[in-house]
């Protein structure tokens, strides 16, 4: 598997495959072109069915500024190689130099295929993949080397990643938290034409009349849940845990949970490497892209990454670990990709906040009934992925169906 900082990215919203994956790419592409003097892009699938909600274009021909760029949408090629499929192709004097076919693959990664290069072209291109750092892919043996050597799961992570990785995590951590905190101070209208209003403010500040204890946890985590998702929505720096249309959930849960229990903040880091590890898992055995496997696959896996992350800070055995990450997948399999008008906020906003709440009912969950369970984590990995390739394709972020289609103001 990769290093968490291929799952751990820091940059601005509102989509990871849509905005940041395509924004990279042309960056890249344009790197590699230096003596080129326009450029022509296309979009394929859902990247041209939801690309103008996400921003694609914008994305796109800021990342090849000032030079000009013509941007097509094909709405109706099928036969591509990844939902999210571009290519790209660069010219001089209207002579082509070389162009590339780029499938943003979630969570702001790229992959390349059928790459063709000019003379202008360095011959790795972006297709070399990042480094494999961790040598074990499924929980099961992770878990299982772990116990062979008494180690914790953030061991591991340790191990595989060298003690850099504090730091990055650290940073990631305060990116997180600083979400949250501009999230919760700020009002007003989303852009993109819904009227979406930002309520993060509101539900941080107005206590209900008769506040429990629970009702208070609800309150807060679901106002930390919408401030980020908010920013995200907003085009606002956040951090793909592991996409940026599930960025609320992880923050929204572990923040919370800091500040009513004090937690230290290297506590906080443990639970981020472990969380990371789940979500490591999730995208290489199966998907963390909502185009590929529907929403299952990015608040699902968010919900998961949250619940395990819970649990390392609560220091629970690896067993309850994996329960709560199983639980918080088992009950998001089948959920469909469906934003209205192609724009992360309807029903994306609010599902950041549902789901962190199912988060830390996953961790209640795993304290009592660990030991009982007959599913494991891998097996529900294993379910989703093929759940989610089985999903029609307008409920895989194409905005064809679902609430899509049947919002109509």
């Amino acid at each position: 598997m990769e290093s968490l900082k291929e799952l751990y990215r820091i940059g601005r919203g509102p989509s990871s495959s849509h905005t940041m994956g395509p924004s990279f790419a042309a960056e890249r592409f344009r790197s590699a072109f230096p003596k080129a003097d326009s450029f022509q892009v296309t979009l394929f699938g859902s990247l041209a069915k939801t690309g103008r909600g996400h921003l694609t274009d914008v994305a796109v021909r800021e990342a090849l500024e000032p030079l000009p760029t013509v941007i097509t949408f094909d709405t109706t090629t099928e036969d591509l190689p990844h939902p999210n499929t571009m290519t790209l192709e660069a010219f001089q004097n209207g002579v082509s130099l070389g162009s590339w076919r780029v499938m943003s693959v979630g969570g702001g990664k790229i992959a390349v295929e059928d790459l063709v290069l000019g003379d202008s072209a360095p011959g790795a291109g972006p297709s070399a993949d990042p480094p494999r750092v961790y040598p074990l892919s499924t929980f099961t043996d992770i878990k299982n080397y772990c116990r062979d050597r008494d180690i914790y799961l953030w061991q591991y992570v340790e191990q595989c990643e060298g003690p850099g990785i504090w730091d990055y995590l650290s940073n990631v951590w305060e990116t997180m938290k600083e979400a949250v905190y501009r999230g919760i101070r700020r009002d007003g209208e989303l852009s993109g034409g819904l009227g979406v209003q930002r309520k993060a403010m509101y539900l941080n500040r107005q206590r209900h009349m008769d506040e429990s204890k629970e009702t208070r946890e609800n309150r807060k985590v679901c106002a930390y849940a919408f401030a980020v998702s908010e920013e995200n929505a907003g085009g606002g720096t956040i951090v793909t845990a592991p996409t940026c249309g599930a960025c609320g959930v992880l923050p929204a849960v572990m923040l919370y949970k800091q500040e009513q229990q004090g937690f230290s903040d290297r506590d906080m880091l443990k639970g981020l490497a472990v969380a990371g590890l789940v979500g490591n898992v999730i995208k290489t055995n199966a998907s963390i892209s909502g185009a590929e496997c529907g929403c299952q696959a990015e608040i699902g896996s968010a919900c998961s990454m949250a619940a395990a992350g819970l649990a390392e800070i609560y220091h629970m055995d690896m067993d309850q670990i994996e329960y709560a990450a199983e639980v918080a997948m088992e009950h998001h399999l089948g959920l469909t990709c469906d934003p209205i008008g192609g724009l992360v906020q309807i029903p994306c906003i609010e599902r950041n906040a549902v789901a962190g709440m199912r988060a830390i009912n996953a961790l209640s969950l795993a304290n009592f009934l660990t030991y009982t369970r007959k599913i494991s984590f891998d097996m529900v990995v294993r379910t989703m992925y093929e759940t989610g390739r089985d999903l029609f394709s307008k409920y895989r972020e194409t905005s064809e169906g679902g609430l899509a289609k049947v919002y109509t103001e």
